[in-house]
């Protein structure tokens, strides 16, 4: 029987950056220990310490800025870690399709009732019961979020998870694709017209 896998995690600005990536490994250890320093932080000789004692040590930050203490931090990596874990969210199909899922998109625009909110329609493809439609609306628009607000996660994106339309919606977006089938943003921003 395998030991089971102990993580302390210490939040620093110096860190690796928490990512919704680290966030699914760390929902799969055994036991998460979070420290958190005050001001100057933990003491180095502490993360030697439990590293050679078999204790995986990961030092992370949640971004580029500085906190007086790692309590906000680790609070953040706590929710964030935890609503992976089975139980926690009461459908665990609303985690497939959100921002920085595996996907690798942000979520698209969600509505919820009355269909009609102070003169504002739900799209019409949305009420429309056509399950594929919707899916590609739904697709579409997490694709157009995702190039005005990160360009970056698209240029990360493998080619392996963009279909055909996906491909045409990059290419009439201005996009150009490269010999390995990732995506370089234009140069210059489209014109509308």
């Amino acid at each position: 029987m395998a030991a089971p896998r102990v993580v302390l995690v210490v939040p620093t600005p110096s860190g690796d950056t928490f990512t919704q990536r680290v966030a699914e490994d760390l929902a799969q250890a055994d036991h998460l220990i979070f420290a958190c320093g005050r001001y100057e932080g933990i003491d180095s000789r502490v993360a030697a310490h439990y590293r050679e004692t078999g204790v995986e040590v990961r030092e992370m930050s949640i971004g580029d800025y500085v906190l007086n203490g790692g309590e906000v931090a680790s609070i953040v990596m706590i929710e964030a870690i935890a609503r992976l874990l089975p139980g926690v969210i009461g459908n665990p199909e609303s985690l497939v399709e959100e921002s920085h899922g595996a996907a690798g998109l942000l979520e698209y625009p969600v509505y919820t009732r009355p269909n009609d909110w102070q003169g504002k329609e739900v799209p019409e493809v949305l009420l429309s019961g056509h399950h594929a439609k919707i899916a590609r609306w739904r697709r579409d628009q997490a694709f157009a979020k995702t190039i005005a607000r990160r360009p970056d996660m698209i240029e990360a994106m493998p080619p392996e998870n963009l279909n055909k339309a996906d491909r045409a919606l990059l290419q009439e977006a201005g996009w150009r694709r490269q010999s390995d089938g990732r995506y370089l943003r234009p140069t210059e921003p489209p014109t509308q017209g």
